[in-house]
């Protein structure tokens, strides 16, 4: 095993398994930080017809991060564990849903006929996060679904601050005031705990399952940077 997920897994002598995760996905994370996508979101420059696509997707992602949310719940250690995770799972299918689909029939957003179809980047997150949640141990599902909080979160800070700065130069800026959401106390209090039912599982893992953990998360961190870099860039399906 890697002595370096050994020490972070120890009980809790040192850092906090969960941030020996952090600093395992730096480059990643530092790559999302950078992404045209998110540069233009936050200042307000990004276009409509992008927005509207990002919203359509991350309506479609919610609705299988729900499903994946229940499985990690279905297979919980304890009735605290498994409150939270089909907590989450309930605010993703209804009340961040919503919000979602209020947004896209609001008409602050360019019109659309079509109906939206999984990016490649949508499908592979959440089929990704389904098979884990369904197929792995409590431990490693619980890795996989907490970079969607976490990373979320954390640009979600940078996001809203930028946002205000727009809002305070144009109050009726169509989608400012919807980032500013990214910010709110609530959804960072629901991180924290995510970050402590993932430490507290890491302590009773086995040394493989910490290895998994560690590569669940990873992989749901590249997912992450695929989904928002696709809204702006988009790879077409091959034509059918």
């Amino acid at each position: 095993m890697n002595s370096s997920v050994q020490g972070a897994a120890g009980a809790g002598q040192h850092a906090r398994f969960t941030d020996h995760l952090w600093d395992r996905t730096k480059v990643l994370r530092e790559a999302i930080d950078e992404l045209e996508f998110l540069r233009r979101l936050g200042d307000g420059t990004l276009p409509l017809d992008v927005f509207r696509t990002y919203i359509e997707q991350d309506f479609l992602y919610l609705t299988g991060y729900a499903k994946a949310l229940s499985l990690v719940a279905a297979h919980a250690p304890g009735p605290v564990e498994a409150g939270f995770w089909a907590g989450s799972a309930a605010e993703a299918a209804t009340v961040e849903a919503t919000l979602h689909q209020n947004l896209l029939t609001s008409g602050r957003l360019p019109a659309s006929d079509a109906e939206p179809q999984h990016s490649q980047a949508c499908l592979g997150y959440i089929s990704y996060l389904t098979a884990v949640a369904a197929t792995e141990p409590y431990a490693v599902s619980a890795a996989a679904v907490l970079p969607c909080f976490w990373i979320y979160a954390d640009v979600g800070r940078r996001l809203a601050a930028s946002a205000r700065e727009v809002l305070s130069a144009d109050p009726s800026h169509p989608y400012a005031q919807w980032v500013t959401t990214y910010d709110a106390e609530e959804f960072h209090a629901a991180v924290a705990k995510a970050r402590e039912l993932v430490d507290t599982a890491a302590e009773a893992a086995t040394d493989i399952q910490r290895e998994a953990m560690v590569e669940a998360f990873t992989i749901a961190s590249r997912y992450e940077l695929m989904f928002w870099d696709t809204a702006l860039n988009k790879q077409e399906w091959p034509a059918s």
